[in-house]
């Protein structure tokens, strides 16, 4: 049974940093794409990045290039997103998911933790 459990969320204030893991058990990841994404109060779901596990470069949302980064720790099997500069814009439900490189839909998805960054 695939789980991925979030953590690393809490309340910060603007400009400071937060790291946020996704520690993913149940099954062996190397042929999946892990993915990080957000939801606003009022808002839809929207992507924040991506990184293959099995390596190369993560993608980035705009809205959040050059302040997030993705990396991963495949000995432990979590996902981290390190956030800088935070902005109140910022605030949200975190989640990660995961899906197969093949596909374009993500099959599985973490609880989420609250991120919420304060003016």
């Amino acid at each position: 049974q695939v789980q991925l459990v979030e953590s690393g969320g809490g309340l910060v204030q603007a400009g400071d940093s937060l790291r946020l893991s996704c520690a993913a058990s149940g099954r062996t990841f190397s042929s999946y794409v892990m993915g990080w994404f957000r939801q606003a109060p009022g808002k839809d779901r929207e992507f924040v990045g991506d990184i293959r596990w099995s390596g190369g470069r993560a993608n980035y949302a705009d809205s959040v290039k050059g302040r997030f980064t993705i990396s991963r720790d495949n000995a432990k099997n979590t996902v981290y997103l390190q956030m800088n500069s935070l902005k109140p814009e910022d605030t949200g439900v975190y989640y990660c998911a995961a899906r197969l490189i093949i596909n374009a839909q993500y099959d599985y998805w973490g609880q989420g933790t609250q991120v919420t960054v304060s003016s």
